[in-house]
């Protein structure tokens, strides 16, 4: 029996329709949408120009880090380190500078800041066999430490003869959008290429979902868990650059906290901290959807108390989401 051209395409907007209704990103991207539109109609202040800039703005950052720690959770890992990264890698930023070299020599001892807090992190995961818990909640101290150590506890607000390159770099903008924002589009477009069509993205999902599985199929699973655990602390790395840019000064409690909100930020998104699952546009829409609860608050005249309440509570629902859909798949 002959199908018509018509059956075949209802078929397969149906089947695309099912699979995008199936993900949750798309409705965090929704509610995310439905708050943005509710805020510019209760407030005066929510869709102006500023206001808006100020949000992409302020996301951007979490979103980058959130990037970085999507593909550590992807692969059944966790980063507790990340806020201390970014603190470490913003006072080597401004310190390197500060004793007068340019800016590129500045942003490269902040990156290589960040590479050796990655490589040790991955290194005691992927062969010393010790848990990623343990090994990136002991360096979240570590960093910190290093921070207050480098910098002796002072604050950082002279950058040298590139200083004006600096605040350019991370508060500035290019064709009316904001720096920071163009860095996460940038390395949101990178992230999801390599997620989707390369051979490196596929382990790292493999590794995810199921690690015995990917070693007995040839995947070099040590390899990987290090450069998952690069890329975590690299963003972090990118991310403190940017925020020294943008504040214009650098201090130690930089980035305190900030784990908490990257790791909302990626499984509000949708990835599943058992591993295996997660996208780079799931990590950035989780970071926007944060962002715009934080700026409601904020309008709306609530205390900034409520801030972790609302937030918690996303992730709550968020993993109560996956878990019931995945007891229907199962079933």
């Amino acid at each position: 029996m002959a199908v018509s051209l018509d059956d075949t395409i209802n078929r397969q907007t149906h089947s695309t329709l099912s699979w995008l209704l199936s993900r949750q990103t798309f409705w965090v991207f929704v509610a995310a949408v439905l708050a943005c539109v509710a805020l510019s109609l209760l407030t005066d202040t929510f869709a102006t120009r500023n206001n808006l800039f100020n949000v992409t703005r302020n996301f951007a950052f979490v979103g980058i880090v959130a990037i970085g720690m999507t593909v550590v959770i992807i692969s059944g890992g966790i980063d507790l380190s990340v806020g201390s990264t970014l603190c470490l890698s913003a006072i080597v930023t401004g310190l390197v500078m500060s004793a007068g070299y340019p800016l590129a020599v500045g942003i490269a001892a902040a990156l290589v800041a960040a590479i050796i807090v990655g490589v040790v992190n991955g290194v005691l995961i992927a062969y010393v066999g010790m848990p990623p818990f343990v090994v990136t909640l002991g360096m979240l101290s570590v960093a910190r430490s290093m921070a207050l150590v480098l910098s002796n506890n002072k604050m950082v607000y002279q950058f040298g003869p590139d200083q004006a390159l600096l605040l350019q770099l991370g508060g500035g903008t290019t064709f009316g959008i904001a720096n920071p924002l163009i860095a996460l589009a940038v390395m949101a477009v990178i992230a999801g290429f390599v997620f989707r069509w390369t051979g490196w993205g596929r382990h790292i999902y493999a590794i995810g979902g199921n690690e015995q599985a990917a070693i007995l199929t040839g995947v070099p699973v040590r390899r990987i868990k290090v450069g998952v655990y690069v890329i975590s602390a690299l963003t972090a790395g990118i991310a403190g650059v940017l925020m020294t840019g943008w504040l214009g000064s650098v201090t130690t409690n930089l980035g305190t906290g900030m784990e908490l909100t990257v790791i909302a930020a990626t499984v509000i998104g949708g990835a599943n901290l058992a591993g295996g699952t997660g996208t780079a546009f799931g990590a950035v829409v989780g970071a926007a959807l944060i962002e715009v609860i934080r700026n409601s608050l904020i309008l709306l005249g609530i205390s900034t108390f409520w801030q972790g309440a609302f937030v918690g509570s996303f992730i709550v629902i968020a993993v109560a989401f996956d878990r019931i859909r995945s007891f229907r798949q199962s079933d």
